[in-house]
């Protein structure tokens, strides 16, 4: 029996797979760049380091309609035979080992199927969290039907000087609408989708990263900005079921099941003496490990994941230290506010909130 690493995420509620091996990056979606005359899966460019790199939607790769991006989406570059494209997506889950035994290549729908090679769907697997389709990054990339010639006929349309072309009929449906990126979204996500598309711009190669940034992720609490390290963040997930736990304070909130793991879902606004959520308002979770120790930390958004350089880090004034400023290691400035940036390790294990596996 052999395992194959497989990438997994989410997108419109169905669980996908890419092989490892061809994903160079992820990181949250910045601002695209619209290109006229690009196929229509093509929803954009970024400037990533230097290079101009495409972006696809895979709903309009598969030919459905196109989707409002949100701030918790995210983009994942992969390289298929030297050639480099961003793929956007809801939601980037975790690496899992599939067994090649649980790896269907074939699946018979009771007719004769053509054109195999076409397939953006090579293989499916049963994992525990449910069926993933396992994607041909191949054919995703270069893949072009000659049958969708039809959809883009504008460019293709010829007048003929100083006569008249009787039979030419332009509908809707030909013409294909380039409207601004994210044209619904507030000031605020417009300014950090830019924000992220700058940082990609001047972002370093992994190895070439500057010592002195601080990988961080930043999240809001009733209106407030906050940045966690981003070590010790495992990812980012929707609050679904949440079963309560009897007996426990009031920062825990719950258990949740993620793929098979009971995770508790923690409130740590209490530690920073801020008003605790109510289940109806819960949104984000922000699954985090420290040593041995596994929770999710509620939260009213995720805004970003950006490297913050150290020295804009500022301590806070002994004088104006309260109760809670212990569990801040120092406050930055991000968009026009100042975050505070938690020592999350603090106000796990310490204090007036202690989060352990008997909870």
């Amino acid at each position: 029996m052999q395992n194959q690493p497989y990438l997994i995420f989410e997108h419109n509620g169905f669980i996908y797979g890419l092989a490892a091996a061809v994903v160079q990056e992820i990181f949250f979606l910045p601002e695209l760049t619209p290109i006229p005359e690009s196929p229509p899966d093509i929803v954009g460019v970024i400037n990533l380091r230097g290079e101009i790199l495409p972006v696809m939607d895979l709903n309009l790769r598969f030919g459905y309609h196109a989707q409002e991006y949100c701030l918790t989406d995210s983009l994942i570059v992969i390289e298929s035979k030297e050639f480099r494209i961003g793929i956007v997506v809801n939601q980037v889950q975790e690496v899992e080992n599939i067994s090649t035994e649980v790896i269907k290549t074939q699946l018979s729908y009771g007719r004769e199927q053509v054109n195999k090679s076409s397939h953006f769907v090579s293989e499916i697997a049963q994992i525990d969290t449910g069926i993933v389709m396992l994607l041909n990054p191949e054919t995703l990339i270069q893949y072009s039907q000659e049958k969708s010639e039809n959809i883009q006929r504008i460019g293709d349309v010829k007048h003929q000087k100083n006569e008249e072309v009787v039979d030419q009929k332009i509908t809707f449906a030909d013409v294909r609408y380039f409207p601004a990126f994210c044209p619904n979204a507030t000031p605020q996500e417009k300014a950090i989708f830019q924000e992220r598309a700058n940082n990609l711009k001047r972002q370093n190669s992994k190895e070439d990263l500057d010592k002195n940034k601080l990988p961080i992720a930043i999240i809001a609490f009733n209106g407030e900005y906050f940045g966690l390290n981003l070590e010790a963040v495992r990812e980012f997930t929707d609050i679904r079921k949440v079963t309560p736990i009897p007996c426990t304070p009031d920062y825990v909130i719950g258990n949740m099941n993620l793929r098979g793991e009971i995770v508790t879902l923690i409130d740590i606004r209490t530690a920073l003496n801020m008003s605790i959520s109510v289940a109806g308002e819960l949104s984000k979770a922000i699954v985090v490990q420290i040593s041995d120790l596994v929770a999710g930390i509620v939260a009213d958004q995720v805004l970003d994941v950006m490297y913050l350089n150290i020295s804009e880090i500022t301590a806070i004034p002994t004088a104006l230290h309260s109760t809670n400023d212990e569990y801040l290691k120092g406050t930055a400035p991000y968009r026009e506010k100042m975050m505070s940036i938690l020592d999350l390790h603090k106000i796990l294990t310490k204090g007036a909130l202690v989060v352990d596996e008997e909870v």
